[in-house]
This record gives C-alpha cells, sequence and structure tokens, in this order.
C-alpha cells in the first residue's frame, strides 16, 4: 500500500531507487468512481516493475477535461482509496491537463496508459521516449468503465 506523496516526495526516493536497479512505473487518470476494472489495470501495470506511482487529475483538471459534474469524487478522497490498494506504491495530485511534467521530473522506466491509447495520440509519448523510457499500453477488463457504471445508475428507477 501506498501513500499521497509530493512530486518532491516521490522524486526524493528516486535516487536509491536508481541505485537498486529497481524500475519505476507510471500512470494517470482520473480514477473517479473506483471499480474492479481499475484495479485489475492498476495490478497489470505493478507487474510490469517494483513501484507504481500514480498522477491523479485533480478536481479542477478532471472538471475540465471530463465535463461539468465531474469527477464524482474529490481528489483527496480518490487519492487515498487509490494509495490503499496494494499494488499503488504512491499518489500524487496534479492539475495540468497531461502527466507531462510529472513524468519529465520523475523519468519512469515504464509509463502505461490503457488500451483504448493504441489508435489515439499519447501526448507524453515523445517525454518518455526522449529519456528512453518505454510506453506500455494496457488492456482493460471488458465491460467495466467508470463512464458504464454512471450510466446504470443514471438508469436505475
Amino acid at each position: 500500500m501506498g501513500a499521497i506523496l509530493t512530486l518532491e516526495e516521490a522524486l526524493s526516493v528516486r535516487p536509491s531507487m536508481r541505485e537498486l536497479g529497481e524500475k519505476l512505473v507510471f500512470t494517470n487518470g482520473h480514477f473517479d468512481l473506483l471499480h474492479v476494472g481499475h484495479l485489475d489495470y492498476l495490478e497489470k501495470a505493478r507487474a510490469l516493475g517494483d513501484t507504481l506511482i500514480i498522477g491523479l487529475n485533480g478536481d479542477d483538471s478532471t472538471t475540465r477535461l471530463k465535463g461539468v459534474g465531474r469527477p464524482l469524487i474529490p481528489a483527496l478522497e480518490r487519492a487515498r482509496l487509490l494509495a490503499a490498494l496494494q499494488p499503488v506504491g504512491g499518489v500524487i495530485i496534479f492539475e495540468a491537463d497531461t502527466a507531462d511534467s510529472l513524468i519529465r521530473a520523475l523519468q519512469p522506466e515504464i509509463y502505461v496508459k490503457g488500451g483504448d491509447y493504441a489508435d489515439k495520440t499519447l501526448p507524453e509519448r515523445p517525454t518518455v521516449e526522449a529519456y528512453g523510457g518505454k510506453v506500455a499500453l494496457i488492456d482493460y477488463l471488458p465491460d467495466h468503465s467508470t463512464s458504464a457504471l454512471i450510466r446504470a445508475i443514471k438508469a436505475l428507477p
């Protein structure tokens, strides 16, 4: 289980990780309405390295990117839930539209995103590749998404 971190706290452990030859895996997202699809994704991401850190879109960022009414769960609560999951080493809340600055600072060996990015432009890819990191795409657990969960809840009588 992990902790909610500042970027500075996460950066403070990078030298010792490198000395030990440990791989940092990084992913980012909104993780609004946590569900088993998220857990499956995070377990698969963590299996790619030694420590998994999540960049969590903050409330303002989520509203800009997902629209009015989102997030459903405030960032600090989402961060606490994520940090409590066994595969997660740490969570950093950020307000930018992309995780580019976090990736540039942390330089994870592996940057993970969902398989839906196979056919989309991944804005962080050039940053990861510039320092020699690897991008890994992980397929989502079928029929598990926050949007589908929201639709199901709205359909309840």
